[in-house]
């Protein structure tokens, strides 16, 4: 008789724990969450009139390319948290978010956001808006991450100074990101009317946070090497970087 009562009492037991599954499950609560990262990473590529379809198809397939590369997989995973959280925008005249937030713990991972970066359709714009991306990352993307990040990075990649009349130069959006702990690191390319003084410009309104960089790439044939080796040295620093607040 014990032994009928002990099984039933574990019969019980086991169909509470699927009723209180199936009602975690239907609230819409995660049952295993992805808690944290390492990093928060947003890759801002221009798409402004200068950048024609072979240069935005050398940019595009260096990000998968780079993503894809062996030595970026080993520092992704190397991190005390074993992943990231990768976004893309492109920007013009106005940003937008090409690749949603997608966390990336495994060669699979970081494969499938190759891929969808490989199909995205061209974007363009006439002018170079600086301001306005930066603007536009730290309201809609820096506050909607889907993780906990122990530290966020946005680089940002063109071929040109900032043209438009932003109600905000870029360098005070700069600045306000990295109140916020937010690092900011540049990718000039180096080709055209600009080559000689776009460095200094990236450096000067762009660069944002104690281990920001800036990173050049000698045209956008050279892009791929720039941005594997920028993903390499961002997430290989162990340490999280330090947040206000």
């Amino acid at each position: 008789m014990f032994r009928q009562l002990l099984t039933l009492s574990r019969s019980m037991l086991a169909s509470v724990a699927v009723i209180m599954s199936a009602g975690a499950a239907f609230s819409g609560e995660p049952a295993a969450p992805e808690a944290e990262v390492d990093t928060a990473l947003v890759v801002s590529v221009d798409v402004s009139n200068s950048v024609d379809e072979r240069r935005y198809q050398l940019q595009m397939e260096g990000i998968a390319a780079a993503l894809e590369d062996d030595g970026v997989i080993d520092a992704i995973l190397s991190g005390p948290q074993g992943g990231i959280a990768f976004a893309m925008v492109s920007w013009a005249d106005k940003p937008r978010t090409t690749v949603p937030w997608a966390v990336i713990r495994s060669k699979a991972d970081a494969a499938a956001v190759a891929s969808k970066i490989r199909g995205l359709p061209r974007e363009g714009g006439e002018f170079t808006c600086v301001a306005g991306m930066l603007r536009n990352v730290a309201d809609k993307l820096v506050t909607q991450i889907p993780v906990k990040a122990n530290r966020i990075v946005i680089d940002v990649s063109g071929d040109g100074a900032d043209n438009c009349n932003a109600t905000q130069p870029p360098e005070e959006i700069r600045d306000e990101l990295v109140n916020d702990g937010v690092t900011i690191n540049g990718l000039p390319i180096l080709e055209g009317d600009q080559k000689a003084t776009l460095e200094k410009w990236y450096t000067d309104k762009v660069k944002g946070g104690p281990s920001g960089f800036v990173l050049p790439a000698a045209g956008f044939e050279d892009f791929p090497r720039a941005i594997r080796q920028k993903f390499v040295i961002e997430m290989s620093w162990n340490m999280p970087l330090p947040r206000k607040g």
